[in-house]
């Protein structure tokens, strides 16, 4: 008999010996393989126990006793085939022969029957994904009620400044008659685009007397370097439009055949931890509140004699958010649980930008805006993508041919493979864990503390040269998981450190797992049904409320992005940690 035939019949004799033990349905423990619906009722779905009130169970799944026994008879067929084998088994004579048989349909039943469950488990994730990525859509922009319009300066009030950086400059903005309805962000005790403590003299008269709220923001680029052509300045400047929706660019000044043109930035598609532009365009720069004791050297001479900068520049109209994560860190001391939802919404937002092909290499907590839920709770919103890496034809492996390339901004929150990569013809830097390592950095911020790579004197570490063991312990409130998953972001390996989407599910199942998690022997079917009931509890908390609370958008936002591989990932990395403590 032909190998092939030998294998063949040995597989036949150990699927019949696993039906038989096991009880699976079959064509009466015949040889035949059941059909994917055998030994269902009429309507009930393969593998589900039937009813609405039933509880949800795998088929075949559940049975140590039995696949212990299956295991101890390969083992002990093997080794009894290790005593005895003769080249004459191979012709199938004798009960040699037969044991070669069984073994091998014992060993491909079992192989069998695990991958089988675990075809079940990512068909299972691959429909609740499908269901809340649709329910985890971002809400209408403010301006979609007027899609056309917005692409001009001129149709926009501007307010007092928010804020300047290296490469521009933020103001509170409206649009005249804006729809009554427009949700005007919640400050924390000032007006929208403010910090804490910073409203200006009068404010509180100007709003009893119904003065214009401001739910836009305005960012001016300062335009020392592109030229005074709208093409220019849109090639120039073009990280800063990764984050447009698909009108922001619409408008009159050659925007839509720019967009169209090979050299338009990658786009990236929404994400509710993502801030998104909603109108850009280029017009005349304005002489703006404060410009002449802010930033006087990059306007144009026309408005200061010493000025730099050119005539013309890219305006960036967005949502407005009360404040920066560093002006919320310093009027507010988030409790051990608020803080970790804020960690977890920073990973989903990098996690969405890597497989995006994304790299957004300025991440720090002047990078991140918040606003808050009905509860009050902050919502992580990352901005300002200057400094990104977003080219279709590279990904996120960054050829290093020389010092000359831009590695991005922000040099203390560098990731260790970033800040020591060293050029060369083949050269690549890496980027798609090095945002995932800011996160684990600025959550030394989140949790109260100083960030230990923006410290002074001994307690301060330069990403170079630091050490795992040199990273300052976290607060003894902070919970145990989240400890050992901001030590392992902080990785100097790349290679051992957990991606985003893997540190964000560790986050998830310590923060909603726990019943999952105290399992002693945590298997497929159980997680799956877990996912189930977290899906059914998520719909119905976001249907029973108005707006959503930060912790059923966090949950909505886990089901969106669920794969069963990186979620088994996480469950093994967060059993080893406890299992070591």
């Amino acid at each position: 008999m032909a190998v092939r035939q030998a294998l063949g019949r040995g597989l036949q004799l150990g699927r019949e010996l696993l039906l038989r033990f096991t009880g699976k349905p079959g064509r009466a423990y015949g040889l035949g393989r059941p059909g994917p619906a055998a030994g269902c009722v009429r309507g009930e779905r393969p593998g589900w126990a039937a009813g609405p009130g039933a509880e949800p169970r795998r088929i075949g799944l559940g049975l140590p006793n039995r696949l212990r026994f299956f295991r101890q008879s390969v083992a002990g067929l093997a080794a009894r085939l290790q005593r005895q084998f003769v080249v004459r088994a191979w012709g199938c004579a004798g009960p040699c022969g037969r044991a070669v048989f069984l073994a091998f349909g014992l060993g491909l039943g079992l192989i069998e029957e695990k991958q089988a469950e675990s075809r079940r488990a990512v068909s299972a994730c691959q429909e609740i994904q499908a269901i809340f990525t649709q329910k985890s859509k971002p809400g209408p922009d403010p301006l979609d009620t007027r899609r056309w319009q917005g692409f001009r300066l001129e149709e926009y009030l501007i307010g007092q400044s928010i804020g300047k950086g290296c490469s521009a400059a933020v103001y509170e903005a409206t649009m005249p008659a804006l729809p009554q309805n427009l949700e005007v962000t919640k400050s924390t005790g000032s007006l929208p685009g403010r910090g804490p403590g910073t409203s200006a003299p009068g404010e509180e008269q100007e709003q009893a007397l119904g003065a214009p709220a401001f739910p836009l923001a305005i960012k001016m680029m300062w335009n020392i370097s592109a030229g005074s052509s709208s093409e220019a300045i849109l090639n120039t400047m073009s990280q800063e439009l990764v984050p447009a929706s698909r009108v922001a660019l619409a408008g009159e000044y050659g925007a839509v055949t720019y967009r169209k043109s090979k050299r338009g930035p990658k786009q990236l598609a929404p994400h509710p931890n993502i801030i998104r532009v909603l109108r850009a365009f280029t017009s005349s720069v304005p002489l703006l509140p404060g410009a002449l004791v802010d930033y006087p050297d990059v306007l144009p001479p026309r408005l200061h004699p010493e000025g730099l900068g050119h005539g013309r520049t890219l305006f960036l109209v967005m949502k407005n958010y009360p404040c920066t994560l560093r002006q919320y860190l310093r009027a507010n001391t988030p409790s051990p649980r608020l803080a970790t939802m804020m960690m977890l919404q920073l990973l989903e937002g990098v996690d969405h930008l890597v497989q995006q092909g994304i790299a957004h290499r300025d991440l720090k907590s002047d990078n991140i805006l918040v606003e808050l839920d009905p509860d009050g709770c902050p919502w992580l919103v990352i901005a300002d993508f200057g400094c990104c890496l977003a080219d279709e034809s590279i990904g996120l492996q960054l050829p290093f041919s020389s010092w000359y390339v831009d590695r991005g901004g922000n040099g203390c929150l560098m990731a260790p493979e970033v800040s020591t990569a060293r050029p060369g013809p083949r050269a690549v830097i890496d980027y798609s864990k090095a945002d995932a390592w800011a996160v684990g950095a600025i959550a030394y911020e989140i949790f109260g503390l100083v960030n230990p790579f923006y410290s002074q004197g001994k307690a301060h570490l330069e990403s170079r040269s630091y050490q795992e063991a040199q990273l300052p312990a976290l607060p003894e409130s902070v919970p145990p998981d989240v400890r050992q998953l901001v030590r392992a972001l902080l990785q100097r390996e790349a290679s051992k450190r957990p991606s985003a989407r893997v540190a964000a599910n560790v986050l998830h199942l310590s923060l909603w797992g726990e019943q999952i998690l105290a399992l002693k022997n945590l298997k497929l079917d159980k997680m799956v049904g877990w996912l189930l009931q977290q899906s059914a509890a998520t719909l119905l908390a976001n249907r029973l409320t108005e707006k959503c609370c930060v912790e059923t958008k966090m949950k909505m936002l886990f089901l969106a992005n669920l794969e069963c591989e990186t979620l088994c990932q996480a469950a093994l990395l967060l059993c080893s940690w406890r299992a070591a403590l």
